[in-house]
């Protein structure tokens, strides 16, 4: 067992393979450990969140220790549920695997049905679960070459496992067949059919499929209008942690700070769901008396004239947000709170998970819901942005997998200016830079992933996670940003450049007596 540094409040556990994983993750639920907030499985590591106020430290490597079952222990899982899936066997692959397997297709097809397979985890997307099995055929490689797109619904063999994507993404696993049974339905409670304790079964036939129910719509009074955005328009507010069990990550508002100053300007619970707008130009119509603050990136003004963080608007007004000079993001509060819905509770959207409210673009309307407000707040100090040109100095902890990285790369990952590109996203900042190798060429098996994760994928340039990142992964991560610098990382914009600062070398964490 190895206990990886991921961050104040996070370590990564490592451990032989997935059934000691497994037995670890299922002794930690039954002797829970005070502080922890959430636990993500995978196929050989368990990455453990705490609290604010508590540390992921030796102390609390040694009290995971103490919970580490004795060798050879039967692992003892109590089935949620076991659920029939049909499917057809008319996947692009089937006949490959029926070579790798040594079977013809028909014999792989009654191997696989003859099969109950278990959930280990869920990562990637929403809803998909990694399921394994007693028969040791299945060990299946993935394809030399993933596919760009890989449609939902495809039940697919990779190493132990076996998956269905819940939704049309690139993917490598090796194709059997296809069903309609939908992986992720947010009419279901919960809306991942499987998840950890879930057994399946494959049988061949065609499901047949009601229609999901519809996200409810807006109930409150009509506020405002976006006339023009030149981007998609968010809501996010403080996130939804905890659904690491159904594959999604917690997503939220990319400057917090700036989200709970706006929501404060305009009296509304530090947490109320805001708009965040990229960049810019924005316009918007005040379709009624409204008063609203812009935190963040942008500068409002109403007929020619800059508002201040709080502001009011009349029936007919239009505010237009210009593209700022600093920064990347603006938040945009209105008094009495959006009425937007809930999802997983949260209306943060998720713009990898699909998940939240839809974004907003040009004629979208905007609802009151007129909930209850304090007084406006004193104006609070913005912190200043980088621009274009800048350097950025982010702080990180090396690690978890520093360690695949020689000690000439790490000092070349910390010494050089990446360039942050055009291709950054809510889910993550793509640099640009001299690539960064690891010295081991063994594929990492997939792993949780912490908001400000630098990943280091084959082209070796590094992926800085935000938000919307997937829940696991499976490439090294060679540094994690700290907490306290996700809101600046979150208003970089493309042509500035960020300088990763370690306050220490890489290390794994040792267990306090």
């Amino acid at each position: 067992m190895r206990f990886l540094p991921v961050g104040p409040r996070t370590l990564l556990v490592e451990l032989a393979d997935l059934e000691a994983t497994l037995a670890l993750f299922d002794a930690l639920l039954d002797s829970p450990i005070d502080g922890v907030t959430e636990i993500i499985p995978a196929a050989r590591t368990l990455m453990i969140r705490v609290a604010p106020g508590y540390a992921a430290d030796g102390a609390l490597a040694a009290l995971v220790m103490a919970r580490q079952p004795a060798p050879n222990t039967v692992r003892q899982e109590t089935p949620v549920e076991t659920v029939e899936i049909p499917m057809t066997y008319d996947g692009a692959d089937l006949a490959d695997v029926a070579r790798h397997l040594g079977l013809t297709v028909a014999e792989v097809i009654a191997t696989h049905q003859a099969a109950t397979w278990a959930v280990a985890f869920c990562g990637f997307a929403p809803g998909f679960a990694y399921m394994t099995c007693d028969d040791p055929r299945f060990d299946l490689p993935r394809r030399p070459a993933p596919r760009t797109r890989i449609p939902a619904g495809s039940v697919a063999l990779a190493a132990r496992f076996c998956g269905i994507y819940p939704q049309d993404t690139p993917g490598g696993w090796q194709l059997i067949g296809t069903t309609r049974v939908p992986m992720w339905d947010l009419s279901r409670d919960p809306p991942a059919l499987l998840r950890p304790g879930v057994r399946a079964r494959f049988v061949e036939g065609v499901a047949d499929i009601r229609p999901s129910a519809a996200i409810p719509e807006p109930q409150g009074r009509l506020a405002l209008t976006v006339v023009q955005t030149a981007f998609p328009i968010v809501f996010q507010d403080e996130g939804r942690p905890g659904q690491g069990g159904q594959g999604i990550s917690a997503s939220g508002a990319l400057d917090r700070g700036a989200m709970r100053r706006a929501n404060r300007a305009v009296g509304n619970p530090s947490d109320a769901p805001v708009l965040e707008i990229t960049l810019g130009p924005v316009q918007l119509r005040a379709e009624r008396p409204v008063t609203l603050a812009l935190t963040g990136a942008g500068q409002a003004t109403v007929a020619g004239h800059p508002m201040p963080t709080a502001f009011a608007l009349d029936t007919g007004d239009e505010v237009l947000i210009p593209p700022p000079g600093t920064g990347m993001r603006s938040y945009l509060a209105l008094r009495g709170g959006f009425d937007v819905a809930s999802v997983l509770g949260s209306a943060a959207t998720d713009t990898l998970a699909f998940v939240g409210p839809e974004a907003l673009t040009a004629g979208a309307r905007l609802y009151a819901a007129n909930r209850p407000a304090t007084a406006i707040a004193a104006p609070e100090d913005q912190p200043a942005l980088p621009k274009p040109g800048d350097v950025v100095d982010l702080p990180v902890t090396l690690g978890p997998r520093a360690d695949w990285f020689s000690a000439g790369m790490i000092r070349h990952f910390l010494s050089q200016d990446w360039l942050v590109t055009p291709q950054s996203s809510r889910v993550g900042i793509r640099l640009e830079g001299a690539p960064i190798t690891p010295d081991d060429a063994r594929e990492l098996p997939s792993e949780g992933t912490e908001t400000g994760a630098i990943q280091i994928p084959h082209s070796g340039q590094p992926v800085l996670f935000l938000a919307d990142h997937p829940l696991t992964g499976g490439y090294p991560v060679i540094a994690t940003l700290l907490p306290s610098a996700l809101d600046l990382a979150g208003q970089i914009p493309p042509g500035a450049r960020i300088r990763f600062t370690a306050a220490a070398a890489f290390h794994d964490i040792k267990v306090q007596p």
